[in-house]
């Protein structure tokens, strides 16, 4: 076994991190992101790489397990960073073998016969036991009430029992990000951001549809009337969403316009008392079992104006079943909802939502008065802790797929021994660990940095590393199932389906790499 060398492992996330530099300045002084897209993309997922790498720096000094895993993990990114720049120097803007002096570290570390060695060590999370405490009543949760429920849920795409949502509001699972003052439990610390993010992880690990998702929505909705609700509605809605009385899903995406939201049509004109909503959303998950509806809808027709004309509405509806719904308001207005089918995240069901002159009152403009104009900076507000809490459904469905490939690995006998014995399928399992450690260890750190009000590029850098890498991690695990892996008799192809969804929902992986994580980096290049 190697001897592990944190030191050297942190020299070539710098080199790593030199060569993203100098191409980001070359992006920035001869070209634009919008131009050069493969460069900028490449730029964001390697800077995003190397971040979650550097997460596992501090952790990797915390034992030898803990080392070698961080080793592992660091030459695995160094050697995806070397694929990307080969052939594509120049592009970059970086002299041939910019990367040479990290061969020897990558060279060691991804041995077969190291990673081999490695396999089904895991390495320990080291919560406190505030936060041991917090994982171990949400998986007992999930492994009682959520597993027995999974299955049934994804394969005949059924509704999510309400004694699912009644347990987890009990638990206070909804009540984790709203403030203490208005119901919650959260006091302004990191500890808010590492319950939500363990109690995720949990949660994800039992079912993504099932269980995982249900604290998006409300998260979302509550984060946007911290930032900008006036103190009536703080105080009207915080509390109920607390504790799970009201349900929440968000409206933004139109057949026309997904992450380009400022070109969003769904129109609120002004009426006696409140809006008139009219125009179709769509992929509005969780929107029949919803009780209100966060909608972003242009309430400026004047649509030069772009994203400076949006607002948000607290949508309130009747809650519906799965298979569809047509609502209608006294007045006349109607609120019709088209279920998507999907080939995996089942039972949150998504919907094509079309709304007919639907009212909505006055004060659930969120900021009233102030607010009108502001809705895509309070969304925004409420989806960079959305891309956080998306990390960590990936990591919980890539835990259950990691746990359920090693169980079957031992079991599974091919040629005359278990196939976990074989060296593939333990550099497989190895390579499975590291990611995942590196992903829950980067989801802290974010977690920290949000806590003090920082980390808006690095919640982005963690939604699209973490989620891609969930779909290596699930296929991965998929195969080491071989035939068995493809039937449904086996939880891992829901892993895998599912996690195919996490690069797609809560912003795009192109979006988040070109529209957030590379434009920010090209605009640090003179700071």
């Amino acid at each position: 076994m190697n001897e592990p060398d944190l030191q050297l492992a942190a020299s070539v996330i710098d080199l790593g991190a030199d060569v993203v530099r100098v191409a980001t300045r070359r992006l920035a002084e001869t070209s634009s992101v919008d131009a050069d897209q493969v460069l900028a993309y490449d730029l964001a997922h390697a800077a995003a790489s190397l971040e979650t790498a550097r997460s596992m720096i501090d952790y990797g000094a915390k034992g030898r397990i803990e080392a070698c895993l961080t080793c592992v993990f660091v030459a695995d990114v160094a050697a995806e960073l070397m694929a990307r720049l080969w052939g594509r120097e120049a592009l970059w803007g970086v002299v041939p073998g910019a990367l040479a002096g990290a061969a020897p570290f990558v060279s060691a570390w991804r041995d077969p016969a190291v990673l081999a060695e490695l396999a089904y060590e895991d390495g320990p999370r080291h919560l406190d036991a505030e936060f041991d405490l917090v994982q171990e009543t949400f998986r007992r949760f999930a492994e009682d009430r959520v597993v027995p429920e999974a299955e049934h849920i994804h394969r005949n795409n059924a509704d999510i029992p309400e004694s699912l949502v009644a347990g987890l509001a009990e638990m206070g699972l909804f009540g984790l990000s709203i403030p203490e003052e208005y119901g919650g439990f959260a006091t302004g610390g990191e500890s808010d951001y590492y319950g939500m993010v363990i109690a995720t992880e949990e949660l994800s690990r039992a079912s993504l549809g099932a269980a995982g998702s249900l604290i998006t929505r409300p998260e979302i909705l509550a984060r946007a009337l911290e930032a900008g609700g006036t103190e009536a509605q703080k105080r009207a809605w915080l509390p109920r969403l607390a504790t799970g009385e009201v349900m929440a899903a968000v409206a933004v995406t139109e057949p026309d316009y997904g992450s380009d939201v400022a070109g969003v049509k769904v129109g609120a004109t002004r009426t006696d008392g409140g809006w008139l909503v009219n125009g179709v959303k769509t992929w509005c998950t969780f929107a029949a079992r919803a009780d209100i509806l966060m909608l972003i809808a242009r309430t400026d027709p004047d649509r030069s104006k772009g994203h400076r004309g949006l607002s948000i509405l607290i949508v309130p509806k009747e809650r519906a079943d799965g298979e569809g719904f047509r609502l209608r308001q006294d007045g006349g207005g109607t609120l019709e909802g088209r279920p998507i089918d999907t080939l995996g995240y089942r039972g949150m069901h998504s919907y094509e939502l079309a709304f007919d002159n639907w009212f909505v009152p006055a004060e659930n403009l969120i900021g009233e008065a102030d607010g009108e104009g502001r809705g895509f900076y309070y969304q925004m507000a409420g989806f960079e802790n959305g891309r956080l809490q998306t990390a960590a459904r990936a990591v919980g469905v890539m835990q259950a797929a990691y746990e359920a490939a090693k169980s079957y690995a031992e079991d599974r006998v091919v040629f005359g021994q278990p196939i976990g014995e074989y060296q593939l399928t333990r550099a497989k399992l190895t390579r499975m660990a590291a990611i995942i450690q590196a992903s829950r260890q980067f989801s802290y750190s974010v977690g920290r940095m949000m806590a003090k009000g920082e980390g808006k590029m690095e919640a982005s850098m963690i939604k699209a590393y973490v989620c891609k890498a969930a779909e290596w991690v699930t296929r991965e695990a998929m195969q080491i199932h071989g035939g068995m892996g493809y039937a449904e008799e086996y939880p891992v192809s829901r892993y895998f389906v599912d996690a195919r969804v996490l690069s797609i929902f809560e912003g795009a992986d192109e979006t988040l790499c070109l529209k957030v994580i590379a434009r920010t980096l090209v605009g640090q290049v003179d700071d």
